[in-house]
């Protein structure tokens, strides 16, 4: 199972998108500084996830959310107003 998941910070307001298939230690290292890429955004909080059975589904849904934005990705699910 992977997941693909929508993180936000909570000082800068900016959204991540990526997959995994440890979702609770993935967190964690965003939270911890792990990653380069969202060390400053530091903390960060799940805001969506969703599950698939294989990598390449996840792979491929996590690079439409990201050619979409995040931000109105999830404005089309009506997630955010």
């Amino acid at each position: 199972m992977y997941i693909v998941y929508i993180i936000q910070s909570e000082i800068s307001f900016k959204y991540y998108t990526g997959q995994t298939n440890d979702l609770a230690n993935r967190i964690y290292r965003h939270n911890s500084g792990f990653s380069l890429s969202t060390k400053s955004g530091m903390p960060w909080c799940l805001i969506y996830q969703v599950e698939l059975s294989t990598r390449s589904e996840a792979m491929i849904l996590e690079n439409k959310i990201k050619k979409r934005g995040a931000k109105r990705y999830l404005e089309d699910l009506d997630i955010l107003k």
